[in-house]
């Protein structure tokens, strides 16, 4: 039996996902830090409440969309650690499920994240 827990780091998102092209395409040019307009207005397009851990959680996967690669909980939890952001393993795992539950991402059949169509769609008309 597989264990679905372990990080995703180097994987690929399955087909679910949006293709890596279009996030490479969306988010080629590198944030300036601290710059996260882009993530709230996603957020509130979506009609949630920015939160850090949303705007945290949405960054790591799409740093990891524009390197290529795909993140399960595990692998965002340990990115998220080791920019010294302290959150739990549960917390980030519960904004994983309300992003997808809200349609903001997509859990890929890898278990890997990614953003939903929709909302990279979204976040071109932003940019």
């Amino acid at each position: 039996m597989q264990d679905t827990q372990l990080p995703m780091e180097g994987k690929k998102p399955g087909p679910t996902g949006v293709p890596m092209t279009a996030a490479q395409r969306v988010f080629a040019r590198p944030a300036e830090r601290g710059n996260n307009e882009h993530i709230k207005r996603l957020l509130k397009h979506f009609g949630l409440r920015t939160s850090l851990i949303r705007l945290k959680v949405i960054d790591t996967l799409l740093t990891a969309a524009a390197q290529n690669r795909g993140l399960g909980v595990r692998g965002i939890h340990s990115q998220l650690a080791g920019l010294d952001i302290p959150l739990s393993f549960l917390s980030v795992r519960e904004v994983l499920k309300r992003l997808c539950s809200e349609g903001v991402l997509t859990l890929n059949p890898d278990k890997s994240y990614s953003l939903h169509a929709r909302a990279v769609a979204i976040l071109e008309a932003v940019e």
